[in-house]
């Protein structure tokens, strides 16, 4: 879903859920990718995902107006906005049921 995002965007986005997720089990990575998806839909940082959707489905022109338009205008503010809890109380945060009895296989590895 974040291929939508402006390309700079989405690879600092990108990189650093990666380079987090391997980490982390895969309970807290889908609590990760819910808040992205959250922010993403919210469009509060970045409105690239409908920018995109509009060039592609919309309009059709295949020319998307992306912000920010390059790399270095992408702050560590930005990105890390994409990783916190939604700070509104209509937007709950993902909560899943605890499970005591996996399997240490099933823990995220290095």
């Amino acid at each position: 879903m974040l291929h939508f995002l402006s390309l700079e965007y989405s690879q600092v986005v990108l990189l650093r859920q990666f380079r987090e997720g391997r980490l982390q089990g895969v309970g807290q990575c889908l609590i990760r990718e819910y808040r992205m998806v959250c922010h993403v839909l919210r469009g509060e940082v970045s409105r690239d995902f409908f920018e995109g959707c509009r060039a592609i489905l919309v309009d059709k022109d295949k020319n998307p107006k992306w912000n920010p338009s390059r790399l270095d205008l992408v702050s560590d503010n930005m990105v890390n906005h994409y990783f916190s809890k939604v700070n509104d109380e209509e937007w709950m945060d993902l909560k899943l049921p605890a499970r005591s009895n996996l399997p240490a296989s099933s823990m995220a590895k290095l």
